[in-house]
């Protein structure tokens, strides 16, 4: 980090690319990510880590990005939605069930889902699905549908 007046300078590895932006040491990666980046995918709910729209992948694992400070992201693998370029089996479950329809919460169900995947390469036991869906809220679409993708995913090659 490099100090630059009341801010310092952080480099950011997401989606596999570095990225510099001028922080306060209070900024959280949601709205570095959004108002720095252009990387708007994580949405803002209620910027306490209840609702996990705003949630992306940090070393292999869900973060709700509201809660991360950006100076805390440093030396950190970060995944977003636009990383995984529409081409993630995790994207293709959620349209064909169907399993979004505001689609505000729908990035963040994603990034879980993407993590949910990449630390368990097989389909895991109903519990583990249910604990890691625990950390998103959908207010527009029944959960039957988001369960439905899930396993859904695990059908398609990645």
């Amino acid at each position: 980090m490099v100090k630059y007046e009341d801010k310092v300078v952080v480099t950011l590895d997401i989606n596999g690319e570095v990225h510099k932006a001028a922080v306060r040491p209070s900024d959280v990666l949601l709205d570095v990510l959004r108002q720095k980046l252009g990387l708007t995918a994580a949405k803002p709910g209620c910027k306490n880590g209840d609702c996990g729209t705003c949630t992306i992948i940090i070393d292999g694992l869900p973060a709700k990005s509201c809660l991360v400070l950006a100076v805390e992201a440093e030396n950190h693998k970060i995944q977003t939605v636009e990383g995984l370029r529409g081409q993630s089996p995790a994207q293709r479950a959620f349209v064909d069930a169907n399993a979004f329809q505001c689609g505000y919460c729908t990035s963040g169900f994603l990034m879980v889902c993407e993590a949910l995947r990449q630390n368990y390469p097989t389909y895991p036991d109903e519990q583990i699905v249910e604990e890691w869906l625990q950390s998103n809220l959908c207010r527009c679409t029944s959960y039957k549908e988001i369960r439905n993708a899930v396993r859904l995913m695990y059908e398609y090659k990645t």
